[in-house]
């Protein structure tokens, strides 16, 4: 089958050559079921999420063993069946997410961990949900208690976490404030039905947020998206309430902000250190549901998910490209086959 293989870490955006950190293998062994309850699934789509940019940089918080086969969240069709299979049958649309691998024709996955494409989900959007809408759901329904009324502040928003956070932010009754950078990206927040956006390019968060918390008689910010860092995060921080979440998503911006423990604790801030993936292992419950929830809402309409580029596998130092450089609004997908088979209205 047909692979991307990280053979030595480095940067994903190099036009991939013999001497590149990723490669593509066309001579990859296709996985056989490895147990009575596992499916192999023939991928439609996968996604990038920044965290597969850094993990073949080397600068992901886990260290993998080379060589290996990037990638976490996909879609596609049952392939093949164990002969104690019950939940799934061959050709059924199914959806999920593993630590490694989904960069690749092929994936064997136990019955219990894919989901199911309701009808009316296309499978590029499936394959483009679980991380990035898991990683938001699971922050601000599950840790944070997003409720309604509650103003929601959301930085890096035209990302594929952020607008996830965004929608999710709308779904839950929240008054969302949205943060991005360029006219592109604030009009496509715009077109959500977000309360604010702030673009950066045109002056700070603190004066634009301050203004409008103003104008719509808000003392201030009760939950922060995070999924930035660095002088954004410091900044934000004055805009928050007595009693606020922080939800410590990520580090896009490369800096690693400090929350000081004493203002935390003189306003009863609650920060929320967040990684998705680890739920699995310790709750993994918790993504189960949210995803299925996930699922439900796209079926209904409730969430709809932005692809922004879709590339095909010898394309993905473009796609790793688009993602280092901010080209995108939204997520960027590798697709296997006609991309007119699985491509999504954009």
């Amino acid at each position: 089958m047909e692979a991307l293989v990280c053979r030595k870490l480095g940067d994903p955006t190099i036009p991939i050559s013999q001497n590149s950190a990723i490669t593509v293998s066309t001579v990859q062994p296709i996985p056989e079921l490895n147990s009575p309850t596992s499916i192999r699934v023939r991928v439609k789509s996968t996604s990038l999420n920044y965290a597969n940019y850094l993990q073949i940089l080397g600068k992901y918080q886990e260290k993998f063993s080379l060589p290996f086969i990037p990638g976490s969240d996909f879609s596609g069709v049952v392939d093949s069946v164990g002969n104690e299979v019950r939940k799934f049958k061959i050709g059924d649309r199914v959806c999920s997410f593993i630590s490694l691998g989904s960069f690749a024709q092929f994936i064997v996955c136990d019955q219990n961990d894919l989901f199911l494409v309701p009808d009316g989900c296309d499978l590029v959007s499936a394959g483009a949900l679980p991380v990035a809408f898991g990683t938001s759901h699971v922050g601000l329904v599950h840790r944070a208690q997003l409720s309604p009324g509650q103003v929601l502040l959301v930085l890096g928003a035209a990302g594929g976490v952020g607008l996830a956070a965004v929608q999710i932010g709308k779904v839950c009754g929240a008054i969302v404030i949205a943060v991005a950078r360029g006219a592109e990206k604030v009009e496509s927040l715009k077109s959500l039905g977000v309360e604010h956006v702030v673009d950066l390019t045109n002056g700070s968060v603190i004066e634009s947020v301050k203004k409008f918390l103003k104008v719509r008689k808000l003392k201030g910010v009760d939950v922060l998206y995070d999924p930035v860092g660095g002088k954004l995060t410091k900044e934000s921080m004055k805009l928050l309430n007595w009693g606020a979440h922080i939800l410590v998503i990520g580090f896009a911006s490369g800096e690693v902000p400090v929350i000081p423990a004493n203002i935390a604790l003189v306003k009863n801030w609650t920060i929320h250190g967040l990684y998705w993936g680890s739920y699995k292992m310790h709750r993994p419950h918790v993504l189960e549901e949210s995803l299925k929830e996930l699922l439900s809402w796209l079926a209904r309409g409730l969430i709809s998910i932005k692809v922004s580029h879709i590339y095909s596998l010898s394309e993905a130092n473009l796609a790793f490209s688009a993602i280092k450089d901010r080209k995108v609004i939204g997520k960027v997908m590798i697709a296997f086959d006609d991309h007119k088979t699985v491509k999504s209205k954009l």
